[in-house]
């Protein structure tokens, strides 16, 4: 009888470390975004960018790129990345709730996301508590990669970096045009997004000498921006940089449009870029100034980019545009660690992304490659470029290395379009 009882157990633990080895070839990553309320459609934009990256991990493509020549990872018997989906709703104590639940309950093995910096900020807390590698390539605020946290880590530039080329591209401007661009306004989002932008921006003006006439904070989500834009009028700006969310920054086109308010140079962060902009104010969102880390134009340079950019019309018809080439990154940079770890102890994957040196041939983005900082975690190589609606496209104009348009100068007025 008791010979019986040892077999027993003896079969059910081979049995569990069989389900166990068929579960392992899954690989479950977690991935937050607001898929509800004003940012949906910025979500699913995001959500397709990284599907894109896992179809070309998980199967075989014929184009020269990272996994595209294997179905899964190699070094872990071929095990499939799955993506498990978690709704922040845009709110910081949700992410939070939501990243505690996908370590937890679904047994991830990383996180990704989560797109707003605020929200971002507090679910990689529940990262660091439980000690879950969380790689970002889609939240810009410079603090993420200042607190010292050793499992998060960033593919995309911050928007530190991005400040200093704002102001990089109006001494360009100047020097081209001969035109003064010296009084700015700063426009922002009162959240950690905005907050931040708006410190590296009043830093760096004093730091290259322009003058700041106004700094205006808002709260996302207004039905009226009139009072603002008097505001901004009022102060007589050359340039105004704004860091707003799409449906604000659709509302502010709008709204200076309304009462002809036109600098001659208006910067933004990356909400033109986003596919609801341009489809909401068609002709009126030409010639503003929008980061970016990436453009279709830059194919030219990578020709690489076409063909993952057909692949992606063909799966989602639509094109590919900047949140879902920053997005995209997340789940390569994730499945190379896994792959070198060569297994899914969160230890062993922290210690590959440390050792990450992915070269520039396999990112979408112009950049020499992404290899993280080793107390910041930032990437290295990460950089953006800036980008002029013109006819309703996206066109690099800054670095003139990247350059395949002329910058159109100044703002047009409303009236002489």
């Amino acid at each position: 009888m008791k010979k019986g009882f040892v077999l027993v157990c003896a079969l059910s633990l081979v049995l569990a470390l069989g389900g166990m080895a068929f579960a392992e070839n899954v690989i479950k990553i977690g991935a937050i975004y607001p898929f509800t309320g004003p940012m949906a459609g910025t979500a699913q934009m995001l959500k397709d960018g990284v599907t894109m990256a896992v179809d070309i991990i998980n199967n075989k493509y014929d184009f020269d790129f990272l996994f595209a020549d294997t179905e899964g990872l190699p070094n872990l018997d071929g095990a499939k990345i799955e993506i498990i989906w978690a709704d922040s709703a845009g709110d910081p104590k949700t992410g939070m709730s939501e990243a505690e639940r996908l370590i937890t309950s679904e047994g991830v093995v990383a996180l990704i996301g989560c797109y707003q910096s605020s929200v971002t900020k507090t679910a990689s807390q529940v990262a660091e508590r439980y000690g879950i590698p969380f790689v970002n390539g889609d939240s810009s605020s410079p603090q993420l990669t200042e607190r010292n946290f050793n499992w998060f880590f960033r593919t995309d530039p911050h928007d530190g970096l991005y400040a200093q080329q704002q102001f990089e591209h109006l001494i360009e401007l100047e020097k081209q045009t001969g035109e003064s661009l010296r009084r700015i306004a700063i426009v922002y989002e009162n959240t950690e997004f905005g907050a931040q932008v708006a410190k590296a921006q009043e830093a760096l003006a004093k730091e290259y000498g322009f003058q700041i006439v106004e700094k205006l904070a808002y709260t996302t989500g207004a039905t009226s921006l009139n009072s603002e834009v008097t505001r901004l009028m009022a102060s007589k700006p050359d340039v105004v940089m704004m860091a707003a969310y799409i449906s604000d920054q659709i509302l502010f086109t709008k709204t200076f449009k309304t009462m002809r308010f036109a600098p001659k140079v208006w910067h933004n962060t990356a909400a033109p870029g986003e596919p609801d902009f341009l489809k909401s104010v068609g002709d009126d969102g030409n010639y503003l100034f929008l980061r970016q880390g990436f453009c279709a134009d830059q194919v030219v340079n990578k020709p690489v980019i076409g063909r993952i950019l057909e692949e992606f019309r063909n799966k989602f018809g639509q094109e590919m545009l900047a949140d879902a080439v920053r997005s995209f990154h997340a789940p390569i940079v994730l499945a190379d660690a896994i792959n070198r770890a060569g297994s899914t102890d969160p230890e062993a994957i922290r210690q590959a992304l440390l050792e990450t040196d992915i070269p520039g041939e396999y990112c979408l983005s112009p950049w020499e490659g992404i290899k993280f900082d080793p107390e910041t975690h930032q990437n290295i190589y990460g950089q953006y470029i800036i980008c002029q609606i013109q006819d309703q496209t996206f066109y690099t104009v800054f670095p003139s290395a990247f350059a395949t348009r002329e910058t159109v100068f100044p703002f047009p007025s409303w009236d002489d379009r």
